[in-house]
């Protein structure tokens, strides 16, 4: 028998992955920058992951210039 695998499964668990780690690295920045006090007393979490989503586009753009 031959399978073919799933593309939508396989793209989902991208989408997933993603996110994950997107959130999982915006956490870790945000707890790394109020540790060494670096963030303004007002900012919350958005604002890093404002930044952090800024970087992601960069390097999307960044990609598709020079791929």
């Amino acid at each position: 028998m031959i399978f073919e695998q799933n593309k939508e499964v396989e793209k989902f668990g991208e989408k997933v992955g993603f996110i994950f780690s997107y959130l999982l690295f915006t956490t870790i920045l945000y707890g790394v920058l109020s540790f060494l006090n670096k963030i303004p007393s007002g900012w919350s979490v958005l604002p890093v992951a404002a930044i952090t989503i800024g970087i992601v586009l960069v390097g999307g753009i960044l990609m598709k210039v020079l791929g």
